[in-house]
């Protein structure tokens, strides 16, 4: 199972890890992208969806996903290989 299908995430930003008990929050990017990773998006989707959302140019986009999928992999909500374990 997808480790992001586990979570429950609020309107707000709010996320909470019903296995560990953990919970975190992130901002309205932050909420964009795990939403999309949530759907199934791999890094290119969400990075031409954050452009238009958000106005931002490709390279910041990438380098947003980029960050923030590292961070989940930190936080061990995240896997390291293919898009099926982000």
């Amino acid at each position: 199972m997808n480790k992001l299908n586990r979570l429950a995430i609020s309107e707000e930003g709010f996320i909470f890890d019903p296995e560990t008990g953990n919970s975190f929050t992130v901002n309205k990017t932050g909420l964009f992208i795990l939403n999309l990773l949530k759907e199934g998006k791999d890094v290119e989707d969400i990075v031409e969806a954050l452009t238009e959302e958000f106005e931002v140019d490709r390279e910041e986009a990438t380098r947003d996903v980029t960050d923030f999928i590292e961070q989940l992999r930190l936080l061990g909500l995240a896997g390291r290989e293919g898009k099926e374990n982000v």
